[in-house]
């Protein structure tokens, strides 16, 4: 009777751990895969090496005259970056400094740097944070949602969660494309999980020796038909000393 019992009681422990195991190891399987494709559409999206690239961001919205601006921006190993206003000129000489996820604008008529956010507005749909740090899988935490067949094109679709508050959205929604891990679309959340504004990456060419999207569209979710457009172009491998990323060291950028 005992022994009968002993089987029993081992049985059960079969069939109730296992399915549990099993549950934790594809759970553990997916965040794996999710961090693994946020990391390479990262790659895709930017180098990982030292770069310089100009960015030239037109405005549009309902009524109004279309503005356009154009930035000089130099990156680190996506943690350190300069972004310089080249255009307009009466913006000219403004550059922004990011170390980490601290951010300062220098304006030649004031004498000390000014302190901003990542989610502050820079022009039009575009934060500080779009421009100055593009760092998805440093700054969220992804979650595999689903896949998504569009236009005949698989696509994974990830929830990546804010790692605290300083970075420039709470969440966003990213579709990525299976075969070769090329951002499609994504959608950007504020702290209340409203909708703010939606992108599209489009213009694929040959960048630094991979495919990579030379236009970035952000459209308002909030106010129709307001957009901007984001154009890459010139992106070069860079050598850029540790100290040219200082405060001090912003009065001597061209």
């Amino acid at each position: 009777m005992n022994q009968q019992y002993f089987i029993n009681y081992l049985l059960f422990l079969y069939l109730t751990l296992v399915p549990i195991m099993g549950f934790a190891t594809t759970i553990e399987d997916t965040g794996t895969l999710a961090k693994t494709i946020l990391e390479k559409t990262d790659e895709i999206r930017f180098p990982r090496e030292n770069f310089q690239v100009e960015v030239d961001i037109k405005t549009i919205s309902p009524g109004k005259i279309q503005e356009e601006y154009k930035y000089r921006v130099l990156s680190k190993g996506n943690e350190n970056s300069i972004v310089m206003i080249t255009e307009p000129a009466s913006e000219r000489g403004q550059t922004i400094l990011m170390k980490g996820r601290d951010l300062w604008i220098f304006m030649p008529s004031v004498s000390q740097p000014i302190r901003l956010s990542l989610s502050q507005r820079l022009v039009g749909q575009v934060a500080n944070g779009d421009i100055a740090r593009a760092n998805f899988s440093g700054d969220y935490n992804p979650t595999l949602l689903r896949t998504e067949i569009i236009n005949n094109e698989a696509y994974y679709v990830l929830e990546l969660t804010a790692v605290d508050r300083s970075v420039t959205y709470h969440k966003v929604v990213l579709w990525v494309q299976q075969s070769n891990y090329w951002p499609y679309q994504a959608e950007f959340y504020s702290l209340s999980n409203r909708l703010l504004k939606t992108s599209r990456y489009e213009n694929f060419d040959w960048v630094l020796g991979t495919q990579r999207p030379t236009r970035l569209i952000m459209e308002d979710a909030l106010k129709k038909g307001e957009v901007s457009v984001l154009d890459y172009s010139e992106m070069v491998l860079r050598d850029l000393p540790d100290k040219i990323f200082t405060k001090e060291y912003l009065k001597k950028l061209d």
